[in-house]
């Protein structure tokens, strides 16, 4: 992380333009990664919490059967 822009624009021979281009488009990339992230671990848990509640409600279903 101690690279100057210039050295990097040097290293992959890019146009300062391009770079500016490229950072403007993906410059909120790590807000993008972080909402993902929120998305990824609420749908962890509500997965969790619909295989929990689908269990529960099968274990009613088969106490009314009788088979419990």
């Amino acid at each position: 992380m101690g690279e100057s822009v210039s050295d990097l624009r040097r290293e992959y021979s890019m146009s300062q333009a391009t770079f500016y281009k490229w950072r403007f488009k993906y410059g909120d990339a790590d807000v993008i990664v972080k909402r993902l992230k929120e998305l990824e671990s609420e749908n962890a848990r509500l997965k969790k919490m619909y295989a929990e509640e689908r269990l529960t409600s099968q274990i009613r279903l088969e106490a009314l059967e009788g088979k419990f």
